[in-house]
């Protein structure tokens, strides 16, 4: 499975944009093996990878990248990812080893833990840049409204 990233004529990322996948995995009787590779899976060189646990209940994220895109699998436990972008919300499920989201530039997303303990992966196509961070919700709102120019 490849996965091909969009851009909007506007230049900027919508919630229509994020994807929500289904990663190869084989179960044996000794466990399961789940795969994601770059350019396959991943659509991009990763430059970044980090993990988060959390307790259940954590709110996590609450923040935007203007440039960074986001591989997200939750390895352990459940948590659901609200992604916005200024017009439109969505939420969804990382709930199984298999199951990654591909969340663009230039959309908020909010992560919520569900299950004690729960890890969330996140494999970045760019180094950590503060500058790139978005962390105040009106703020991101005036920078898509200036089409991601502010």
């Amino acid at each position: 499975m490849r996965i091909n990233m969009t851009v909007a004529p506007d230049g900027l990322s919508y919630v229509s944009d994020v994807k929500d996948l289904t990663l190869p995995s084989r179960a044996r009787e000794n466990g399961e093996l789940v795969v994601a590779e770059a350019h396959k899976e991943c659509p991009y060189t990763i430059a970044r990878v980090f993990t988060v646990r959390a307790a259940a209940g954590a709110v996590r994220g609450r923040h935007a990248h203007r440039q960074c895109s986001q591989f997200m699998i939750c390895v352990h436990g459940a948590i659901e990812v609200t992604c916005d972008d200024g017009a439109a919300q969505k939420t969804f499920s990382l709930d199984r080893g298999n199951k990654a989201l591909l969340v663009p530039p230039g959309i908020w997303a909010t992560e919520t833990y569900l299950v004690d303990g729960s890890v969330l992966s996140v494999l970045c196509d760019r180094p950590y840049e503060e500058d790139d961070y978005m962390r105040d919700f009106e703020a991101f709102l005036e920078w898509r409204r200036s089409g991601g120019d502010a």
